[in-house]
């Protein structure tokens, strides 16, 4: 283990005696950029393509999408290669309807094997990207040392991924979910953003159109020759030779794939749907000028509006909010700023105020139907402790086991789960969505609100949820989102029967 990651690890643990949890960027260590840092807000904000289907039928939109290598202007002047969804980092913007079928094929095109999950998707479990799920390249072997497989799942050079659709509107995202690779894959650019969409939401005044940004936020850092700066690490396996990582922090912060971007907009409201695709790093989002309204979490909108000074986000969590920009004159610049960030850290991208326009938006005091848990619905109760132990991140002092399972649900119940952690952990659930019910002796705060797929908890912190586990049968997962530690086995399999 290298010294910085020891003296990482032993910071933290300072907190065991702490009766409060402790705000920060997240567990990790910073990566700095051999390259110059770009000039803020200069760069235009780019707003990814989206896809178009293949082929459609009376059911069902079918879409292809290629893994492969390409070079992007990451850095202005400066030639990156990425391994990208269509060679583009973010990949291109999927959109699903409610009730309308979707079925993707991914086919690989790059030196490694891929796994892609749709974070957030209500999804079969021979499509929700399990992480020995592979999708393998041309001429791969499908078993070198070191390398997991599970009995009995197919690996082919493409794959289809089947999406019924049956969930309500909500901000999502895919990406890669290779076991014991998800850091670097997902570091090198295998994500996208996916947006589901329905007539609850249709029926509502909110800004759409170029009134609509999706705004995908994460950090990385450079080597001096313009590639994505990561740790080196085994082909084989990622903790060959003892390295271990707490969690990688990059010094660049990318919105939709530019540093610290810049977006002419009317002086008007605004849907931001904000994305952590960070691998280990926390913001907390706040506006320099305007108001900030949360109608969104991960799983669709709230119930009601909820007015809010800041916002923050764990790595895998979305929020939607409406930045209103109403009054402020022609000229202004609205920086959006993360307070838990230090240095350009602390700076996320940057509005300009082009002048006054029509705008017939609103924000309606109901948003949509969302029935809170009842805590006599759950049938059982379960605990899940994150912690570092004996080289690994473990959940209940177990690490990852690809073939085994923690336990077994029915499919269609209710249960009572309690997130506890040694560390920060943003703790994400495939397939089922769940509410917050507490913190630690204290109701759920502001940013628990709605259905959710993933709750940030914070070091030496009890979170208690109410896990809804309707959908399919099959095997699926709970791991945390940071993506190193997922990497290094905390990670746990459960079976819908």
């Amino acid at each position: 283990m290298r010294r910085r990651n020891v003296l990482a690890l032993a910071g933290a643990a300072t907190l065991a005696g702490c009766s409060r949890p402790v705000d920060g960027p997240g567990t990790g260590e910073l990566l700095t950029s051999e390259l110059p840092l770009p000039e803020r807000f200069r760069t235009p904000l780019p707003i990814p393509p989206v896809a178009r289907p293949v082929k459609v039928t009376a059911d069902t939109d079918h879409y292809l999408i290629t893994q492969r290598v390409a070079r992007a202007e990451l850095i202005p002047g400066t030639k990156t290669e990425i391994w990208g969804y269509d060679g583009l980092f973010p990949g291109p913007t999927l959109r699903g309807r409610k009730g309308r079928r979707m079925v993707v094929t991914v086919r690989n095109e790059l030196p490694v094997p891929t796994s892609t999950h749709l974070h957030g998707g209500v999804t079969p479990a021979e499509s929700d990207g399990f992480p020995t799920d592979l999708i393998l390249p041309a001429g791969y072997s499908p078993a070198p040392p070191g390398h997991h497989s599970a009995a009995g799942r197919r690996h082919d050079t493409s794959r289809d991924y089947t999406y019924p659709m049956t969930q309500r509107a909500a901000t999502l995202w895919y990406h890669d979910h290779r076991m014991d690779f998800t850091g670097p894959q997902v570091w090198r650019g295998l994500a996208g953003l996916f947006l589901v969409t329905d007539e609850v939401e249709d029926a509502l005044p909110l800004p759409r159109d170029d009134r609509d940004l999706p705004l995908m936020i994460c950090d990385r850092s450079f080597a001096a020759d313009g590639s994505l700066k990561y740790p080196r690490r085994d082909t084989t396996h990622p903790g060959a030779g003892g390295i271990f990582h707490a969690g990688i922090f990059g010094d660049v912060i990318l919105v939709n794939g530019a540093p610290w971007p810049r977006a002419e907009v009317p002086a008007v409201r605004h849907r931001l749907r904000l994305v952590n695709a960070s691998n280990a790093r926390r913001y907390r989002l706040s506006l320099s000028a305007g108001t900030i309204t949360q109608i969104g979490s991960d799983a669709g909108l709230l119930a009601a509006p909820l007015p809010r000074e800041d916002v923050l986000l764990a790595p895998g969590e979305r929020v939607d909010v409406i930045a209103d920009f109403t009054g402020l004159p022609a000229g202004t610049e609205v920086t959006m700023a993360n307070t838990l960030g230090d240095g350009p850290a602390g700076d996320v991208m940057r509005f300009v105020i082009t002048g006054p326009a029509a705008d017939d938006s609103g924000v309606p005091a109901r948003l949509s139907a969302v029935a809170a848990l009842e805590r006599t619905r759950a049938v059982t109760e379960r605990r899940f402790d994150f912690r570092f132990g004996g080289g690994l991140w473990t959940i209940n002092n177990q690490p990852y086991d690809p073939a085994g399972t923690m336990f077994s649900a029915g499919l269609g119940t209710v249960e009572l789960w309690r997130f506890t952690s040694d560390f920060h952990h943003p703790v994400h659930v495939h397939l089922a969505h769940f509410q917050v019910l507490s913190r630690g002796a204290n109701g759920p705060e502001p940013g628990d609100a709605g259905w959710k797929d993933t709750v940030d908890v914070r070091p030496y912190e009890t979170v208690q949820v109410l896990v809804d586990l309707s959908g399919h049968r099959g095997r699926y997962l709970l791991h945390c989102h940071n993506l190193e530690h997922e990497d290094m086995a905390m990670m746990a399999n459960f079976d819908i029967v």
